[in-house]
């Protein structure tokens, strides 16, 4: 049935007319695997626990069937209240903006009748309380952020008596963002009786508490599929590196002499080493960014925008979690006149700059157009490699995805080779055919420019980035006013010097690209 479904296309499905024309608006032609086993179960009412990959169309698998539902109870009765009656819980601020777009996408032709609202961490509570007051009829958010907006009763009263739907995103990843907590206390404040969707890359043991919390009799969704795109789609490589000095030449061969087109995210094992490749990159004058975990939700928004506008072609980012020590002075919310900006804090203590809890990138950001997945260092979990290199070849597009492992870094890539030989039937990581005595004329600038990275240059780096978020922090303007000799300290702190620049790095000469 799942299959006819697939073959015959969405208009088969009993969906609301106006969600047709949505999906015919956004060009798809027919269902994905996913779609076609979880849509025409969660139309007859049923809990599901579905297993779906990045980019397989799972926001769709659910977003579809939970606005027909909608309109089904709008247009029983033309006195039904306006009401909160679903609730999508993800697992990053990020994710919650780009699901909010595409559920948005999908209510076009019926915008008037259903509204959707996204709870972000880049906004005050505050702000967020007149879009709830209006009652959305989705409201899409961390578990965190829905949690403190319920524990501000601006949202409590108006889940128990109207929710009809609630969906897990990302399911796996909730709980590894530590989330468990947050939704067991959610509970609480729902009707006993409500549709769950739970929607997750892996089926683990770990999500079987949180099954037995919020599913209800569930059939189970895992499509007929492997976790990744087969070899015609996405084709994977890695190459084996001797030394550190060899990886980071082979990164500036590939990118400076364009041997891998398009663009590209790096994913490095840490905060520090993002930096430290970013600069490296500037060296050979290949602009780049990093994705920084410590900065706020907007702010890494803006530069996700930018990559997808073309403005940078190379994000660095890292799937660290935790917090990530930084010695410097970063204002919290909450302090007076005369304290510090910590909250309760007195004068003299040292604030902390903690990695943003909602803050997610080897999946749940929306980043468009990758031509390629490059992983500097290799990833430490099989898991993490198919969340990173499911950032390329999304949808029909094409992809590159290619490993980069020292020889202490052998056997996690042996683990990961092994395990989707096993899903796939034939080996997958297929080794990249390199030369490296044809770039060892490279290997003398490359060394110029990693000497040129010092630790010192990280440091600084980072601490430049957050200087300059300090000053643009619109939070942090009632605070400044009152204490003006904090501002005049920030903005006439010692200079920083992240990395000189060395001019003749930018410019290969031609026999070194032949």
């Amino acid at each position: 049935m799942a299959a006819e479904m697939e073959e015959l296309g969405f208009e088969h499905m009993g969906l609301d007319g106006r969600l047709l024309r949505a999906v015919a608006e956004l060009g798809w032609a027919v269902p994905t695997a996913i779609q076609a086993r979880a849509i025409p179960l969660a139309m007859e009412g049923r809990d599901l626990l579905a297993r779906a990959r990045t980019g397989s169309g799972k926001t769709g698998a659910y977003g579809l069937p939970l606005l027909h539902k909608l309109l089904g109870i709008k247009e029983a009765s033309p006195v039904v209240p306006q009401a909160v009656r679903a609730l999508v819980l993800v697992p990053s601020a990020e994710l919650a903006r780009q699901v909010g777009h595409t559920l948005r996408r999908l209510a076009a032709f019926c915008a008037r009748q259903l509204r959707v609202a996204e709870l972000c961490g880049h906004s005050d509570l505050a702000d967020q309380r007149p879009v709830l007051m209006e009652q959305p009829d989705v409201v899409v958010g961390t578990p965190g952020r829905v949690l403190a907006h319920v524990a501000g009763q601006s949202l409590a009263w108006l889940l128990r008596p109207w929710l009809e739907l609630l969906v897990l995103d990302e399911a796996d990843l909730l709980l590894s963002f530590g989330f468990g907590d947050d939704i067991r206390a959610l509970l609480c404040h729902m009707p006993k009786i409500y549709q769950a969707l739970l929607v997750s890359a892996t089926l683990n043991p770990e999500l079987e508490a949180l099954q037995e919390l919020v599913l209800h009799n569930p059939v189970q969704v895992v499509p007929p599929e492997p976790r990744l795109p087969g070899r015609a789609q996405l084709q994977q490589f890695q190459l084996r590196c001797g030394t550190e000095e060899d990886k980071f030449l082979l990164l500036a061969a590939l990118l400076k002499l364009r041997l891998l087109r398009g663009r590209a995210l790096l994913f490095v094992g840490s905060l520090a080493r993002a930096f430290r490749v970013k600069l490296f990159l500037e060296q050979f004058g290949i602009a780049a960014c990093a994705l920084n975990p410590q900065l706020p939700a907007r702010s890494r928004c803006h530069v996700i925008a930018q990559f997808n506008r073309g403005l940078y072609d190379f994000i660095v980012a890292t799937d660290e979690e935790g917090p990530a020590h930084v010695p410097v002075c970063v204002p919290r919310r909450g302090g007076r006149k005369g304290q510090s900006p910590q909250r309760g804090g007195r004068k003299g203590q040292s604030p902390q700059c903690p990695q943003d809890p909602e803050f997610g990138v080897s999946r749940g950001i929306d980043f468009q157009n990758v031509a390629a997945v490059i992983n500097f260092d290799v990833p430490n979990s099989v898991e993490t490699y198919i969340h990173r290199v499911g950032r390329t070849a999304r949808g029909d597009s094409p992809g590159t995805a290619l490993t980069l492992a020292l020889p202490d870094e052998l056997e996690g890539l042996r683990r990961i080779e092994d395990t989707l030989a096993a899903e796939n039937g034939q080996s997958m990581l297929q080794p990249y055919e390199f030369r490296m005595e044809e770039i060892e004329t490279l290997r003398y600038r490359c060394r110029d420019a990693m000497r040129a990275v010092t630790k010192q240059a990280v440091r600084e780096a980072r601490l430049r980035e957050l200087r300059q978020e300090l000053l643009n922090c619109e939070k942090l303007k009632v605070y400044f006013e009152d204490n003006p000799r904090d501002l005049q300290a920030l903005r006439h702190d010692r200079p920083l010097h992240p990395a000189s620049v060395q001019p003749h790095l930018r410019h290969v000469p031609d026999y070194l690209g032949t």
